[in-house]
C-alpha cells in the first residue's frame, strides 16, 4: 500500500489498551522533540456527556479526532504525536457494536501515519471513571497489533518502565 505523508510533518501515534501511559507518553514526546500533542478526544467528550456513551457518539469522537488532527497539521509542526489513533475507534466499535462503517476504514487508510507507538499493557491497573476493560488489556493490544500489521504501517511495541526512552530511540531510527 502506498504511504501518503506530509512533506514537513511526522505523524506518531502512541496507541495501546486503557492505562498503558499513552497519554503521559505522547505529551513527553511532544515536549522532549519540541513537536505537537493531539490529546485523546474521547476522553475529553465522554467526560462531560453527562450520560452513557452510544454508537452516534463514538462516531462523533472519530471525525472530531481527524478534524483535529488535519488543524494541527496546518500548523506545520515537525512531529504530531497523537494520544490514541482511529484503529482504537475501529475495535471499540466493533467490540462494543458489532461493526465500524467503511469510512472509518478509508479514513485509516489514508491517514499518514509515519510510526505507531503500541503500548504493553504491563504498566500497573489505574482505576479511573472513565477506564472499562482492566481485564481485556492483553486482548485488545492483540488486536491493536493485527489491525496495525493489517493496514501495513511500521510499529514498535513500547514495554516496561522505559517507554519514553525506547519511544525516542524508536523516533530516531524510524526512517532507516
Amino acid at each position: 500500500m502506498e504511504k501518503r505523508f506530509d512533506k514537513n510533518c511526522k505523524r506518531i501515534v502512541v496507541t495501546g489498551p486503557e492505562c498503558t501511559g499513552k497519554s503521559w507518553l505522547s505529551y513527553q514526546l511532544a515536549r522532549e522533540t519540541s513537536g505537537l500533542w493531539l490529546p485523546e478526544y474521547a476522553r475529553y467528550y465522554i467526560s462531560y456527556l453527562n450520560r452513557p456513551y452510544n454508537k452516534e457518539d463514538i462516531m462523533h469522537i472519530a471525525t472530531m479526532q481527524i478534524e483535529l488532527e488535519n488543524g494541527m497539521v496546518a500548523a506545520n509542526p515537525s512531529y504530531l504525536f497523537l494520544d490514541t489513533g482511529l484503529i482504537i475507534t475501529k475495535v471499540w466499535l466493533e467490540h462494543v457494536y458489532g461493526s465500524s462503517p467503511g469510512w472509518l476504514d478509508t479514513a485509516i487508510k489514508n491517514s499518514p501515519r509515519h510510526l505507531h507507538l503500541l503500548c504493553y499493557p504491563d504498566l500497573p491497573w489505574h482505576p479511573d471513571p472513565l477506564r472499562e476493560n482492566k481485564d481485556l488489556r492483553m486482548y485488545f493490544f492483540n488486536w491493536y497489533r493485527s489491525e496495525i500489521e493489517e493496514y501495513g504501517f511500521d510499529y514498535r511495541v513500547i514495554k516496561g518502565k522505559q517507554r519514553l526512552h525506547q519511544s525516542i530511540h524508536a523516533l530516531k531510527h524510524e526512517s532507516q
